[in-house]
């Protein structure tokens, strides 16, 4: 097949998002809640579908994910609209199709209004509030601190308030939103910035605000490292807020996405050869940063591990785990303690099902794999083709 001929390509586990969805789901019990799956963690459209099935919304950051979201089903009133920089053509979409709409700052408010305004609908709209909590990750995935580009400031509420009252034919203020980061392991944090949030909620329905609904974001990180270190559940994430949310009776949005479909995901690749300079050693694979970017972006860690069994006098080595991409940023580990593999041998990245795929790229020429999943009866089915030369010729025919 051709999951064996092609590498690398991505290998899924359809039983294991429908247990994370699952996760989520359970934690909930109890409360009147949104799952907004975020797209931007990873696009393919037959795992949209699933997560849609399995009674997901979506949380959208471009317009073209939110026409992605509608062809793959989601109902529109469950997705939400989240960006600094919506474009005009996207909100009016977003307008027309009645999703929530997170106002982001005060030229994203005079967009959205002039969006409803071409869409004739009113729009529901959340204020995005920086609770400026440190959610102590890397600072590349932290995005509820004042540095942060994303969210208004807390002093610049009240304006807001003002702002949307002035527009009472195009805006409908239903909620507050913040978002706080990626990669989170202290669900103490969620609970902080709960607690900010709905001091707030308390200052806008005090305003005469009829607003029913709390995003709390999402972020909850996975246990990239495999050391079996027990890390927050779903459910422990949802008990740190639940009290607040009852205690205002609110609708609770999350927007997982990491936590969702990072686990569920392999790269696999095929090993080069081995090689040393100096007093470094390398595995050379043919994977690389353009079909996993993470550890060259942000120098995050996933674990990697050889599938062949190595030979009986291969002694244990330190080393880097390299791809074949002219960049001395394109490594997918550094320092792995591993069997020294003979060329030709399996080795696979694990957790690679978040911001792996989405954000992989063409550089080099190295087209993007395909897209495999393990279905719930064990058989394999391709979810995506893999790219080829010929794909790449196509966008210049004509020209």
């Amino acid at each position: 097949m051709e999951a064996v001929e092609r590498r690398p390509f991505y290998l899924y586990s359809k039983p294991q998002i429908t247990r994370n969805v699952e996760a989520y789901k359970e934690a909930l019990e109890g409360l009147n809640s949104i799952i907004g799956y975020a797209i931007k963690a990873n696009n393919n459209f037959l795992i949209l579908q699933h997560l849609k099935n399995l009674g997901c919304g979506a949380v959208l950051v471009s317009g073209n994910e939110l026409r992605l979201a509608i062809r793959a089903g989601f109902d529109p009133t469950r997705c939400i609209f989240n960006g600094n920089g919506k474009l005009l053509d996207d909100l009016v979409l977003a307008a027309q199709e009645g999703v929530f709409v997170n106002i982001d700052s005060e030229f994203d408010l005079d967009n959205i209004v002039s969006a409803a305004r071409i869409a004739g609908k009113k729009v529901n709209v959340l204020l995005r509030i920086n609770p400026d909590v440190d959610p102590q990750v890397h600072p590349y995935v932290a995005t509820g601190n004042k540095n942060s580009k994303f969210g208004i400031r807390n002093e610049k509420l009240q304006w807001f308030l003002d702002a949307v009252k002035s527009y009472p034919d195009e805006l409908k203020l239903v909620g507050a939103h913040c978002h706080l980061g990626s990669t989170i392991t202290k669900v103490d944090i969620f609970r902080d910035a709960a607690s900010i949030m709905v001091k707030f909620i308390d200052e806008i329905r005090a305003q005469g605000f009829d607003i029913n609904y709390l995003n709390i974001g999402g972020g909850l990180g996975i246990d990239y490292y495999h050391t079996g270190t027990v890390l927050p559940t779903p459910r422990d994430l949802i008990d740190t807020v639940r009290e607040l949310v009852l205690s205002r009776n609110l609708n609770l949005i999350i927007e997982p996405g990491r936590s969702l479909i990072a686990n569920t995901c392999c790269l696999v690749n095929r090993v080069t050869g081995v090689k040393t300079n100096g007093t470094k050693n390398f595995i050379v694979i043919d994977g690389s940063m353009a079909e996993l970017i993470r550890p060259s972006l942000y120098d995050s860690y996933q674990h990697i591990e050889l599938v062949s069994p190595p030979s009986p006098d291969s002694a244990v080595s330190t080393f880097d785990v390299v791809g074949p991409v002219c960049e001395s940023a394109d490594f997918l580990g550094k320092d792995r303690d591993l069997p020294s593999p003979a060329s030709g041998s399996g080795l696979v990245v694990h957790d690679a099902g978040a911001y792996c795929m989405s954000m992989a790229s063409t550089y080099n020429l190295k087209m993007r794999p395909p897209e495999y999943w393990v279905d719930e009866d064990g058989s394999v089915a391709k979810i995506r083709h893999g790219e080829t030369f010929e794909d790449h010729m196509r966008y210049f025919e004509g020209l």
